[in-house]
């Protein structure tokens, strides 16, 4: 078996503050994808620095954003940084570690809701994050990308489709985007193992007691090729953690 957590943090130190570590030791996953560490190295938290995992992160270069990282039980046989693009691989958005034989990601895609220019960085990453993925899908190698995309594919992804349907992560060419993605060769596997569940979301806005309200939106996923999507066996969102704004989406494959 293989678990596998991808998990959006918003600041590792404040998770760790909330309980990250706790619940790491009581889920125990094989794997935790994560992103928005927003911190470097030297910041990590000795507590997370301790756990018996193998650790890889990939900060950004501006101090106190972005950033992802990979912790694995096992060491990886392989590990790779970035996609070949200089202003997403500055950014730590694209870290890769190959573990049991199954090439591993933690991708974080720009969000849109700046405004024009980062609206135009995001659909510019999402072009050439396609091109990536199509690259990968001609290796005979079991993959998953994990992570947070900044996007509610569909209309059950989301709480309010209508009224959120000229807002950045629910526009028409970033949904068409996402179909498009699925149709080349990758799969959602949260939704292929619950398909048509409702309501079930993996962020939720600070304001305005959105998640209790559970007004929230799923743009946090496990996007595998079949050869690994097949195996999955179960698929879960930790919906009852309160150390960021996202939740973990966690799925066992049986490898």
């Amino acid at each position: 078996m293989l678990k596998i957590a991808s998990y959006n943090v918003n600041g590792i130190r404040a998770a760790q503050r909330k309980g990250f570590c706790e619940w790491v030791n009581e889920t125990q996953p094989d794997v935790i994808c994560l992103q928005e560490i927003k911190a470097d190295e030297a910041q990590i938290p000795q507590e997370i620095a301790d756990l018996d995992y193998h650790q890889i992160y990939l900060p950004a270069e501006k101090k106190g954003y972005s950033g992802v990282a990979i912790l694995s039980k096992e060491i990886p046989d392989e590990m790779e940084e970035g996609m070949g693009l200089d202003w997403v691989d500055s950014e730590g958005r694209v870290l890769r570690a190959r573990i049991k034989g199954v090439d591993i990601y933690s991708i974080y895609a720009p969000s849109g809701t700046s405004g024009g220019v980062r609206q135009d960085l995001k659909m510019q990453f999402l072009d050439a994050f396609f091109h990536f993925a199509q690259d990968r899908l001609k290796q005979d190698t079991p993959l998953v990308f994990c992570g947070d995309f900044n996007i509610a594919h569909t209309e059950i992804d989301i709480h309010n489709p209508v009224a959120n349907k000229k807002t950045s992560g629910f526009l028409p060419e970033e949904r068409e985007w996402f179909t498009k993605f699925l149709s080349s060769g990758y799969v959602d596997v949260f939704r292929e193992h619950h398909p048509g569940v409702t309501d079930v979301y993996s962020w939720w806005t600070y304001r305005a007691g959105a998640k209790d309200r559970n007004k929230g939106w799923r743009i946090d996923y496990h996007l595998a090729n079949k050869q690994l999507a097949d195996k999955k066996v179960d698929a879960i969102i930790e919906r009852e953690l309160n150390m960021s704004d996202h939740v973990p989406v966690t799925i066992t494959y049986d490898i």
